[in-house]
């Protein structure tokens, strides 16, 4: 068994287990491919060609990744929808993305009628107006016609506004060839065809990474195995029983895995595991060393974005080199420029800009957006970062979060690092908020862990244990605190929801 490709796995081996769905139940490959040509020829039907667009509001399981490899052998354009978002939030992406067909689940069934669509409607399940999925392309047989291959369009996450989709062109590819990069990127983390990998998907699959690594998994004859939702002990069982090789992750699942009770974590064998990849989120050092003692060297982090580009760093490396996301990828450059666009001195912090070979993208109906990021064909997504003598990036923070306090740049990021490791700290955030002598303040908005009581003495004990720590000058002038921070499922923080309020009416200098 040589080929790869999804089609060709199913054609070579129909029956080896290839989606095993959040109920359990088992998708082989060639119930995939079939559905996924099925789904596909009903699309084509509907006069969906090469270029269009699908939207998926979809939750994770085996019908998402069907849609998907339907949708991606015709040429279309997959825009995976956010389950979390209101109706009027999926309704500006259905008309941003210029979809022209959309497919839900009943149990967003809600949020898809608020969306206020005027295409093609198809439903999972039972949802007033779509038509019903399983009956689409029913009337035909075989592969659909005018197979090329589409792309993943994902719409970035929003922090600082209305979420614009990262747009690639179309290349006129072979849906069964699997690009060269694809078999490139998984090399990066030791992952290569069949060689008994299993991957297990616990995050939402409307993310990039998360859907490209299943979607790559299924490429390379893996079993990939799908969680509906995280929950830190139902991880570590199903590694144990399917022998998991392989997973994405992000620093919050970290956390929760090491809060389960000692010997909840040492009832189960998770020697199978050799790969557990982690990026989306800064990862406090001390979690990573204890995910290191625990798991071993197969802790792998990089830095991407959607847009594309990245470093990586493997386990050996960061113990050397502590909080540093690696070096550029072969064949990709990572520069720090200062503000006249000069590369800056190592060790001195300025934007952080990537290039991917000749890769190029557009935000969607958004040319100010797209010209602004890109420079001599790199391209930045507000990263403040600086390289070391080796090449190695270590990131400050975001452009956008940087506190200009006093005429001094200070870093969220820096603080929040330290505040996360107080055992009484569950979660926190650090940004600026408006002063009149200063231009900004420093506040942090702490999740105290469980058990621990908010108030005037917590906020003594966690001033002082940073004042141990950082410069005075670094220390946040007040504290607050909340039941839970806002963080999307795959733990990134909307920071904007806890600074707005504070700037409404008034001018921020970043």
């Amino acid at each position: 068994m040589t080929g790869i490709g999804m089609w060709t796995v199913a054609h070579q081996s129909p029956q080896l287990a290839a989606i095993v769905d959040t109920d359990g139940r088992t998708v082989t490959y060639g119930e995939l491919a079939g559905e996924a040509d099925r789904i596909a020829r009903g699309l084509r039907a509907t006069g969906l060609g090469a270029g269009d667009t699908v939207a998926l509001l979809l939750p994770n399981g085996a019908d998402i990744l069907t849609a998907y490899f339907a949708a991606v052998q015709i040429g279309l354009h997959v825009v995976p929808v956010n389950w979390h978002l209101t109706g009027a939030e999926i309704g500006y992406i259905l008309r941003d993305s210029g979809a022209r067909a959309f497919i839900a689940h009943e149990r967003f069934a809600s949020a898809a009628l608020d969306a206020d669509f005027s295409g093609d409607r198809f439903a999972v399940g039972d949802i007033p107006g779509f038509l019903p999925l399983e009956t689409l392309g029913t009337g035909g047989s075989g592969r659909p016609d005018g197979r090329t291959l589409g792309a993943l369009m994902v719409y970035t996450s929003g922090t600082s506004g209305r979420p614009k989709g990262v747009r690639r062109p179309l290349l006129g590819l072979d849906p069964d060839d699997v690009p060269p990069v694809s078999l490139w990127f998984f090399g990066l983390f030791g992952l290569r065809p069949f060689d008994g990998h299993v991957h297990l998907c616990c995050s939402p699959l409307y993310h990039t990474a998360v859907m490209n690594f299943a979607a790559i998994s299924l490429q390379f004859g893996h079993t990939v195995v799908v969680m509906d939702h995280w929950d830190a002990e139902d991880f570590l069982r199903l590694v144990e029983r399917h022998r998991v090789t392989h997973s994405h992750m992000v620093p919050t699942q970290f956390r929760r895995l090491l809060a389960l009770p000692a010997e909840t974590r040492a009832a189960y064998d998770v020697s199978s595991m050799r790969a557990m990849i982690h990026g989306a989120a800064p990862c406090p050092q001390p979690v990573k060393r204890e995910m290191l003692d625990w798991f071993g060297p197969v802790v792998i982090e990089y830095y991407a974005a959607s847009e594309g580009g990245g470093t990586l760093i493997t386990a050996t490396e960061w113990l050397e080199r502590p909080g540093s996301v690696g070096r550029a990828w072969p064949g990709t450059r990572v520069r720090v420029l200062d503000d006249d666009g000069k590369d800056a001195p190592a060790g001195t912090p300025g934007q952080v800009y990537l290039q991917m070979g000749d890769a190029t993208f557009e935000y969607h109906n958004d040319a100010d957006k797209t010209r602004a990021s890109w420079r001599d064909r790199m391209f930045t997504v507000g990263d403040i970062g600086y390289l070391d003598d080796d090449g190695y990036l270590f990131l400050c923070d975001r452009a956008s979060d940087v506190i200009i306090t006093g005429g001094v740049n200070v870093y969220p990021a820096e603080i929040e690092s330290e505040l996360a490791v107080h055992p009484s700290v569950g979660d926190v955030a650090v940004f600026g908020i408006p002063h009149d002598e200063w231009g900004e303040e420093i506040k942090a908005v702490v999740q105290p862990a469980p058990g621990v009581t908010p108030g005037p003495e917590l906020t003594v004990s966690l001033i002082d244990f940073l004042a141990a720590r950082l410069a005075k000058f670094k220390l946040p002038r007040t504290i607050d605190y909340v039941g839970e921070l806002p963080r999307d499922p795959n733990g990134k923080l909307y920071k904007r929801h806890l600074r707005d309020p504070y700037w409404a009416g008034r001018d921020r200098a970043i």
